[in-house]
């Protein structure tokens, strides 16, 4: 494909944090969803700590999108540029590099820069992958932003908690419960409305309403990545007010004769929240026994009752 089919797109923002801090935010591509609203999930498929394979899915003008990308990370240059192996129509090809410089006054200016090509050079193609890539780097450059200002907060705002049952029945049957989630109204007591869609196979929007135990109903809306009989995982792409960030997994595996079925979560506290949700007294550390109470409570529940299908044999 000629040069003259290559567009290109920068955007840029300066960070009140320093470049290191800055670098580890872009580097650590795994934690992406946790920061980046547009970032659904990563998967790192290869690395030697220089050089990364990654598969990542992400929304794009409201799609969801799934594309390998091969990474390069410099440390002590402050950049990562990146290239897509494998690209999502109507991308043909894809690349560029994030470069973080040091300020004068000892902050970060960061810069995102885009290569790419549409499919045949359709020119609506172009102009679909354009308005992405501006709402997307808007979007992830105020991220990094707001995590990189508050770089010495997040180890206390986010945490992760799981839990785990055994199943002596079918993994398949295990995965079909936590898969089916259309049918979760009538089977988990906690869950009032659920609304599913998979227009791409393995992909599945929810729009859910859950009971908690004081009776309020919250509502959220997640994105899911099936990975059949052993995996899926999730990003809440609406949240409830006491949290900026909630991504979380189903894993299946089989040990000793057993099904071990583990649910993860990540979550990041919403601080200004706090006082508002919980009342003037609350604090980050009830804040976050409040969440994970909530949250592995009703986990619980889900696990205990995929047990139970599977060990009847389903319905």
């Amino acid at each position: 494909m000629s040069s003259s089919n290559r567009h290109h797109a920068e955007h840029a923002i300066d960070v009140d944090a320093p470049v290191d801090i800055v670098y580890r935010v872009i580097a650590d591509a795994v934690a992406w969803p946790q920061h980046f609203r547009p970032t659904i999930h990563v998967e790192r498929l290869e690395t030697d700590g220089t050089t990364e394979r990654l598969q990542i899915w992400a929304t794009a003008n409201d799609a969801v999108k799934t594309w390998t990308s091969r990474r390069v990370l410099d440390e002590a240059g402050h950049r990562v540029t990146f290239r897509q192996e494998v690209s999502a129509a109507p991308v043909a090809s894809m690349g560029g590099e994030w470069l973080a410089a040091p300020r004068p006054d000892g902050n970060t200016r960061l810069t995102l820069r885009h290569d790419f090509t549409a499919l045949d050079d359709d020119p609506e193609g172009v102009a679909w992958i354009r308005r992405a890539t501006d709402r997307n780097s808007d979007v992830e450059l105020a991220n990094i932003k707001a995590v990189a200002e508050r770089w010495d907060r997040l180890g206390e705002l986010a945490f992760s908690f799981d839990g785990s049952v055994t199943v002596d029945g079918p993994m398949e049957l295990a995965y079909d419960f936590l898969h089916q989630a259309a049918r979760w109204p009538e089977r988990l007591p906690h869950v009032a409305r659920l609304d599913l869609r998979e227009d791409i196979e393995g992909i599945q929007h929810m729009a859910m309403d859950t009971r908690a135990n004081n009776g309020s109903v919250h509502t959220t809306e997640s994105v899911r990545v099936c990975f059949p009989d052993q995996r899926i995982v999730y990003k809440q792409l609406v949240t409830p007010a006491l949290m900026t960030a909630h991504t979380g997994e189903w894993v299946l595996e089989k040990t000793d004769g057993v099904v071990l079925v583990t649910s993860r979560h990540t979550i990041v506290v919403n601080e200004s929240a706090i006082t508002g949700v919980l009342g003037p007294d609350a604090t980050v550390a009830s804040a976050r026994a409040f969440l994970q109470n909530a949250i592995g409570t009703n986990s619980e529940k889900t696990l205990r009752l995929a047990k139970a299908f599977a060990e009847a044999g389903g319905d």
